[in-house]
């Protein structure tokens, strides 16, 4: 029952501790206890063996919040009676067994001492009904030695401890001290002094006489008796209790199960004092599982912890130790078993947060919280279970105030988070993890210089916290837990060492400004595309939340992302409430108010617009130019875009118009805007104009790939292929993958009308080069080529409704009159001629205004119909041109007659 929900209202609502499926654990936790239990009760197995390797443990982590607490309980609760155990997580193995489940909380709130965990665990197991005279002969003589004149017992009834175990263990440690004194022949029982008494059996035990046989078994006893009763003696007695479990009769025998929580208030990694004794009480019990929860996994196994712990290394604990592979077994998907000890506990589901609120508050049995309120609260979670508690306390908050709860009311992260997650961090840090939060992941490199750190350390610290996760494979392998982060990028910090806006903004201009130094210092080319987008992700979004002026590396990036036509994805986060940085005067709002937010804009457009219409391109590139806000180059980049979008609509005018500016400009982009202009030429069908304009313009003009479109248009097809094998490899050589992509697609366009056979290979590397690239005009290319292949087929008639229908809803009007070329081909080759006739009517429609207008005279010389109006001004007369295009038809025919 949450008491603390139940006394928020007055209403009748049913406020109960929800507990949402924690199967996964729970098959780790058996799998676990199965194989321990099999263990000891092996012949090879020895108590007393303190050399070992230990594996007596699992440890769950994760970040405040994630539930371990709950889970700690509900597995004891499941181990203690079936009928606490949820149904989903199905029958144990062990029924057989008698298992002993014994939680300890050990957090600062609990105020729980290392001898209150002793006390705790012996109380536990009073329930087996029988005294543990060894054990129990030490605590006594501890008891009296360190708390004169205080009654254990009292002790006991204070502490709760009576109570909870039952008031056996008095009891039961007054009849081993009366049996051993009965069997030392003492005067007296339990009236006898704790020091003679513990004297005498030590006397008799290095005597070795009969009448302590039962006490001689355990080889360490009289060592323990006689060394100082102390907190350090303290800490080695657990050795006599798993001794003494040993040595119960089969029908008394029990395998306790000691649930540790809250370990990380154990003490911080400077002062491991706690610790340590903990970690003796572990390992010198091997027949009792220990399952241990906190927010850090144990560092038992590291070797660097020698000296501040008694037992250390993988050697010692084998399933504590990270792997050998680069992935940490905190993150580790699945243990094996006796490996991967260490669990990070997971996040909710979005089922199972909806499920948690759903069930959480009721009345009269229905959710009290609806699920518009639901949806909006799992969105904002991440998953965390805290912030799910956090929100159904601010839905009663808002209810006992006599207002309505709504969805907006829950769009937002929680200030407790922060303390939550800060409180067991150092003070450095706290200062990388709020650095960290403003990247969306990291290096440890990257995070020291964004907290303009000069040492790791700290750094290396956080990414062993659990609200970092890493992904080994990633460029940078760290990110935050999401509710983490945005809880800390927007949520008010009431903390001493919060930080203030101009605090943020600093952090921001280093982590901005380590990136563009990594990116700059990547030697390999390969890695240096896949570094630049994600440079330029995390840069662009970094630099307009910020409302940065200056660009600085970012322009370079900007001009390398676009040398390369390759377009991946680069759209930012949105700037709403859950990335808008902390203080005054970052307003969520429009992305075009910086410099920033212009280029953002910019090239999540350019990236765009192979998937969207090409007029909606146009407006985006007109609404970036004219804010004004961007630089000389990058204007130029928007100018020329926009020029071929305006080519791609038909616009061929308007488009000469932006690619003559950009060319006279004079700036990077010239030679490509030349380049566009001889596309325009040739788009007009004034080729020799054409053929001028694109002399001089090299590679970066792309010169061989406009020679090739030339030839093209006159079916000198040798030539073209010539052309465009030419401009591939010199896109090869220079790496640039998108250019090989683009002349790679117009050569299977070039191939499929002379040779089919070699048209199958030329458009498998076509696809190829394009796996992975945002270029969905030279895909659509290479599907055209595809249906110039298969001339002839019953399909491609509809094959090409269908391509003309994603070309209009792309926008890429201007592959239209390419794909009636391709149609017209295919009539010609079947002798339709009265649909053939219909194509090249539709081409001389399609292209009244001029542009293209020489398609229709190549469907005309396809089928041998009469020239169309008005002339081509080709490079050769008329009549070349129409035969050099007739002439492949009547090859195609003969070859189909010969394959049939």
């Amino acid at each position: 029952m949450d008491l603390r929900a139940l006394f928020s209202s007055n209403d009748p609502i049913n406020a109960t501790e929800a507990f949402t499926n924690r199967q996964g654990q729970w098959e780790l936790v058996a799998s676990a206890l199965q194989e321990h239990l099999r263990k000891i009760s092996s012949e090879a197995f020895d108590v007393e063996d303190l050399e070992a390797p230990r594996n007596n443990l699992i440890v769950f982590h994760g970040v405040g919040g994630v539930g371990k607490t709950t889970l700690s309980r509900k597995l004891e609760a499941a181990l203690t009676a079936a009928d606490q155990r949820p149904a989903q997580w199905g029958e144990p193995t062990w029924s057989g067994e008698k298992i002993l489940p014994v939680r300890i909380d050990l957090s600062r709130s609990a105020g729980t001492s290392f001898e209150d965990l002793v006390l705790t665990i012996r109380a536990a197991l009073s329930e087996l009904g029988r005294p543990l005279p060894a054990f129990d002969l030490a605590l006594k003589r501890y008891w009296e030695a360190q708390h004169p004149g205080e009654s254990l017992e009292e002790y006991l009834n204070r502490g709760g401890l009576a109570a909870r175990f039952g008031k056996h263990m008095p009891q039961q440690m007054q009849s081993a001290l009366a049996d051993v004194a009965q069997a030392l022949l003492l005067p007296g029982t339990v009236g006898s002094a704790i020091g003679q008494l513990t004297g005498s059996l030590t006397k008799a035990l290095r005597e070795r006489r009969q009448t302590v046989r039962a006490l001689a078994g355990c080889a360490r006893l009289g060592d323990l008796l006689e060394a100082e009763p102390d907190l350090e003696a303290l800490s080695f007695y657990p050795h006599l209790l798993a001794w003494e479990l040993d040595q119960l009769p089969a029908d008394k025998k029990a395998v306790p199960v000691v649930l540790l929580d809250t370990f990380e208030d154990v003490g911080d990694r400077t002062h491991r004092d706690l610790e340590q004794l903990i970690q003796r009480v572990v390992w010198l019990m091997p027949n009792v599982l220990f399952v241990i929860t906190g927010r850090s996994r144990l560092q038992w196994a590291d070797e660097g912890l020698q000296g501040q712990l008694d037992y250390t290394g993988p050697t010692a604990w084998p399933g504590l130790a990270l792997p050998t592979a680069s992935v940490p077994a905190a993150r580790a998907a699945r243990p094996a078993p006796g490996q991967g000890r260490q669990i990070l506990i997971g996040d909710f589901s979005p089922q199972d947060c909806d499920t948690y609120l759903a069930r959480r508050l009721t009345h009269d049995g229905q959710p009290l919280i609806g699920p518009d309120i639901r949806t909006v609260i799992t969105q904002r979670s991440h998953g965390l279970p805290l912030h799910l508690d956090l929100a159904v306390a601010r839905f009663l908050e808002i209810r006992r105030a006599g207002q309505t709860p709504a969805p907006a009311d829950f769009d937002h992260t929680f200030p407790a988070l922060i303390a939550r997650t800060l409180s067991d961090l150092t003070p450095e840090e706290r200062h990388v993890l709020r650095s960290a939060s403003l990247l969306d992941a990291f290096d440890l490199e990257l995070a020291t210089r964004a907290a303009g750190l000069t040492h790791q350390a700290p750094a290396r610290r956080l990414t062993e916290r659990p609200m970092v996760t890493e992904n080994p494979h990633a460029i940078w392998p760290y990110h935050l837990h999401g509710a983490i982060r945005s809880a800390l990028r927007t949520a008010d910090d009431h903390t001493d060492d919060g930080w203030t806006p101009t605090d943020w903004q600093r952090a921001a201009e280093r982590a901005l400004a380590a990136l563009g130094d990594q990116w700059r210092n990547t030697p390999t080319p390969a890695t240096s595309r896949t570094l630049l987008v994600a440079c330029l992700r995390q840069g662009l979004r970094l630099a307009r939340d910020h409302h940065f002026g200056d660009l600085g590396w970012l322009t370079d990036a900007a001009i390398a992302y676009d040398s390369d036509a390759i377009w991946e994805p680069l759209v930012p986060p949105a700037r709403d409430q859950t990335t808008t940085p902390h203080g005054p005067g970052h307003p969520a709002g429009p992305s075009l108010d910086t410099p920033a937010g212009a280029l953002a804009e910019l090239l999540t457009t350019l990236a765009r617009r192979q998937r969207e219409h090409r007029e909606r391109t146009v407006d985006h590139l007109t609404a970036i130019l004219t804010t004004g806000l961007l630089p000389d180059e990058l204007a130029e980049m928007a100018e020329y875009y926009r020029a071929k979008a305006n080519r791609d609509l038909g616009r061929n005018e308007t488009s000469r118009q932006g690619m003559q500016q950009v060319a006279v400009g004079g700036g990077r982009l010239a030679l490509r805007a030349r380049r566009g202009l001889a596309d325009a030429a040739r788009i007009d069908g004034d080729f020799p104009t054409a053929l001028t304009a694109a002399q001089g313009l090299g590679f970066e003009g792309r010169e061989q790939r406009v020679l090739g479109d030339i030839w093209w248009a006159h079916a000198d097809l040798d030539q073209a292929i010539t052309a465009y094998e030419t401009a591939r490899t010199e896109a090869e050589r220079h790496g640039n993958t998108g250019e090989q992509a683009i002349t790679q697609a117009r050569l299977t366009l070039a191939v499929a009308f002379t040779d089919p056979a070699r048209a199958d290979d030329e458009i498998t590397l076509a696809t190829q080069l394009l796996d992975g690239l945002a270029q969905r005009a030279t895909t659509l290319i290479t599907h055209i080529a595809a249906l110039i292949r298969d001339a002839g087929s019953p399909d491609v008639t509809d094959r090409a409704q269908t391509l003309r229908t994603e070309l209009t809803v792309a926008g890429l009007t201007w592959l239209g009159p390419t794909l009636d070329v391709a149609l017209a081909f295919h009539h010609a080759v079947l002798g339709n001629r009265h649909d053939l006739a219909a194509t090249a009517d539709q081409l001389r429609e399609s292209t009244t205004t001029g542009s293209y207008a020489y398609y229709a005279h190549i469907a005309a010389a396809l089928g041998g119909l009469p020239q169309p109006q008005p002339p081509v001004r080709w490079l050769e007369d008329d009549h070349t041109v129409r035969d050099r295009w007739h002439t492949l038809v009547t090859t195609r025919q003969a070859h189909l007659r010969e394959a049939s």
